[in-house]
């Protein structure tokens, strides 16, 4: 751990196991468990839990009382927003069929991949085995069950695509062409085909 410029809080709970990158915040009651490996300039509020071998890239969120499970993978400038949960159990159970209490050699856990820069909002669920893509949005208290696109702006339970969003964060709006989209922000344009969408080079 590089503790020079780390800040964990005396109430958080971080494995001296875990890799944590510099510039980086752990704050009140948060825990971060063995094997975590945390890029730098990550932020984890307070109450978050980042299960075992988690990854983070540089310059990630994660907002008070999300719930990471292991094997999660975060790329760079990933948001993750309060309350989110980050599942890893494709078929929960507390006990076997013949009634026995479950152990960790009774299920094999999958995880939620999310690429650079997606954006999930608060108290959405992530239901593994999904891979977020890269720059996606997920609304608040959406539930996502399937994969998502890059630039995706998902909504709903089962959560489904309600339209696109650039890289600042903001919904595409159609532009002087069909299957062009435009960035209100940036005027960023972008090239949708078949269901995906691409930033068009410069």
């Amino acid at each position: 751990m590089s503790s020079e410029t780390v800040k964990i809080v005396d109430s958080a709970d971080v494995s001296p196991d875990a890799s944590i990158g510099a510039g980086s915040s752990i704050w009140h009651l948060a825990q971060v468990r063995e094997g975590v490996r945390m890029g730098e300039n990550c932020i984890v509020g307070r109450g978050a839990y980042i299960g075992t071998a988690v990854e983070m890239g540089d310059n990630c969120k994660v907002q008070n009382y999300a719930l990471v499970y292991e094997p999660a993978k975060l790329a760079d400038g990933v948001f993750i927003g309060p309350a989110v949960v980050l599942t890893n159990d494709t078929y929960p159970r507390a006990i076997n069929a013949d009634g026995s209490l479950k152990s960790a050699h009774d299920w094999e856990p999958v995880g939620v991949t999310i690429d650079r820069g997606a954006a999930i909002g608060a108290r959405a669920t992530c239901v593994a085995p999904v891979t977020i893509g890269a720059w996606a949005t997920v609304a608040a208290g959406a539930v996502v069950v399937k994969d998502v696109p890059a630039y995706a702006l998902m909504a709903g339970v089962p959560a489904r695509r309600i339209g696109w969003v650039g890289e600042s964060g903001v919904p595409l709006a159609p532009g002087d062409e069909d299957a062009v989209w435009v960035c209100p922000t940036t005027g960023d344009r972008y090239i949708e085909t078949d269901g995906t969408l691409t930033k068009e080079a410069l």
